[in-house]
């Protein structure tokens, strides 16, 4: 596969390459015929001929070996300015440049460890990759039809063009070293393929995939989603809490989607059994607990002090990188 992408880098010289090399082994062959030369002559005399250096023949030719000659300079002379075209355009237009890059990027994302994969990069695609890029997080953008990020706003570093429904694809887009995969393309059976494909390369593997029918979310679900978004339900009923509460549905959003060393939140496991009181977290490192996550996904939002935490359960936790330091200490 590695040695395959490389010859990639030079797809364009093939063909000229290859007409040259034609061209060499007619005239080799013309000349062993026609004058009866042998082969390391007549490899000799064809080289001479089409490099027009002008160095004397290798014996005095016949007629029809002139005229031979004349037919291989004519033909060199088309052949060597169509070779030429190809070769500049291919080194000044920058497209071996552009196929390096890519060359290079493609290698790059095979080394990529705990990355997320967007599947799809329409309006719920692009606006993943924005949080992910405003937060720091590393991703791949696997698409189609794909062209360029010029107006995309952001930096993309690691894309793929491909068919993500394909096993190819997704294995060049590093899933089994990804830790989640988001399936963002507008057609249900689309991302159902995605998500069967990508939790058999990765069993372990958080997989949220996009929806637009009810009837897709069970399926999706049991083909192995770990989540389930519907785009459309979801801006509704955004659209309805922001006539209720719009400071709060605002605060929540910022909360949500920020990710930066002044602010965080963040789910860790515990390691230990004691009660929420007795950890107390707020005086010793000013984090606010959120809620908690027991082993059958449960939810206790804003605990009581009283709450014992069981080994093995998440606390959502609230606060700064130092804060959150010293809290995992604790926790």
């Amino acid at each position: 596969m590695f040695f395959i992408k490389r010859l990639n880098l030079f797809k364009g010289l093939f063909v000229p390459i290859l007409l040259m090399g034609g061209l060499v082994m007619a005239g080799s062959l013309g000349y062993m015929i026609i004058e009866h030369y042998g082969f390391l002559e007549a490899v000799y005399m064809t080289i001479i001929t089409v490099g027009s250096v002008g160095f004397q023949e290798v014996r005095p030719l016949h007629e029809s070996g002139r005229i031979f000659t004349i037919f291989l300079i004519v033909l060199n002379l088309g052949l060597f300015t169509y070779f030429i075209t190809l070769l500049s355009r291919y080194f000044f237009d920058l497209e071996f440049i552009k196929k390096y890059k890519l060359f290079k990027m493609e290698n790059s994302i095979q080394k990529l460890q705990g990355h997320v994969i967007i599947c799809g990069f329409g309006r719920n695609g692009k606006e993943c990759a924005q949080v992910l890029h405003d937060n720091g997080i590393q991703f791949v953008v696997l698409e189609e039809k794909i062209e360029d990020f010029s107006d995309v706003g952001f930096a993309v570093d690691y894309f793929l063009k491909g068919d993500a429904t394909k096993d190819e694809a997704l294995l060049e887009a590093g899933v089994k070293n990804a830790r989640a995969l988001i399936s963002a393309l507008p057609v249900d059976a689309d991302n159902l393929f995605v998500v069967l494909s990508a939790k058999q390369l990765n069993p372990g593997l958080m997989i949220i995939s996009r929806a637009s029918q009810d009837s897709s979310v069970s399926k999706l679900k049991i083909a192995g989603a770990t989540n389930v978004i519907m785009p459309d339900k979801i801006g509704g009923a955004h659209m309805a809490t922001l006539v209720m509460l719009p400071d709060v549905v605002e605060l929540l959003s910022i909360m949500a989607t920020r990710n930066n060393e002044k602010f965080k939140i963040v789910e860790k496991v515990t390691e230990k059994n004691i009660s929420l009181a007795e950890l107390d977290l707020w005086n010793k490192t000013n984090c606010t607990i959120l809620g908690i996550k027991d082993e059958d996904n449960n939810y206790t939002v804003n605990p009581a002090a009283s709450h014992i935490i069981l080994p093995g359960q998440k606390i959502i936790i609230m606060g700064n990188d130092e804060q959150i330091k010293n809290a995992n200490k604790l926790i």
